[in-house]
């Protein structure tokens, strides 16, 4: 079964098809830059061209789109890293009348936390699991017993009186040109914070930084278990394309 995946990020927007029954991508994904004025508008044309290069493809009943924002009933509420005009859009209509079938949009981070969920690091796991995602911000899945907790934005928490993205994202250890181990201590701190209000069975860090997970995981000290996840970039496309055909 096929599914089709959309990410959309602050830098770059990709696409791919998705096998629904292994989670991995069924043809090479499809990557262009972000523009710089990250409009709903610009986006849906982006991902129209994404559509658009995997000529002969027939697509799902639903296509997925991951976006960086708190997503109600296919409204976006918030704007992270894009263009604040996204506030209080109905991006499932503008996205579904631009590519001419029906779209269904999520959290960019709900989106990787369902894929790691489903056909990664935590598959066959139960209990309380964090997946956070650190990048040019940080993103939180929240999924108890396999049911996804959608919109949670832990990123967002106070943290040292500042944005606890802020102070702990991969942005904030390039900005500060912070040393693994300086930054690790900072993710110490939002990490236990995490523990205290959510006393989680499992924490899966992904992001593109966690390919570097040796030099800075093993010096976060927490009692919860903390993986890194499978999937990384692909995880926002696979978990769109499925949280999509969920709602197919």
């Amino acid at each position: 079964m096929i599914g089709f995946g959309i990410d959309i990020g602050g830098t770059g927007t990709k696409g791919a098809p998705v096998d629904l029954t292994s989670g991995s991508l069924a043809s090479n994904r499809t990557r262009f830059a972000t523009p710089k004025k990250s409009t709903p508008e610009a986006l849906a044309d982006v991902a129209e061209q994404i559509i658009g290069s995997y000529k002969g493809l027939e697509l799902p009943a639903v296509t997925g789109v991951a976006i960086p924002a708190v997503v109600q009933r296919g409204v976006a509420r918030s704007a992270a890293n894009i263009d604040k005009s996204w506030i209080d859009t109905d991006v499932d209509a503008l996205f579904t009348e631009r590519l001419g079938h029906p779209v269904h949009v999520v959290n960019d981070a709900d989106a990787a936390g369902v894929a790691e969920a489903r056909y990664g690091a935590a598959r066959g796991r139960g209990g309380v699991i964090l997946v956070i995602t650190l990048g040019t911000g940080i993103g939180s899945a929240l999924i108890v017993d396999g049911t996804l907790v959608p919109n949670t934005e832990l990123g967002h928490l106070e943290l040292r009186g500042d944005d606890a993205e802020h102070y702990a994202a991969t942005s904030a250890r390039e900005r500060e040109n912070l040393s693994w181990t300086q930054w690790a201590k900072r993710l110490h701190h939002y990490f236990r914070h995490l523990e205290r209000l959510f006393s989680p069975d499992l924490f899966i860090v992904g992001g593109g930084v966690s390919k570097n997970y040796e030099a800075f995981m093993p010096l976060i000290d927490v009692r919860t278990e903390m993986i890194p996840a499978d999937l990384r970039n692909n995880a926002g496309i696979i978990g769109a394309a499925a949280l999509a055909h969920d709602e197919a």
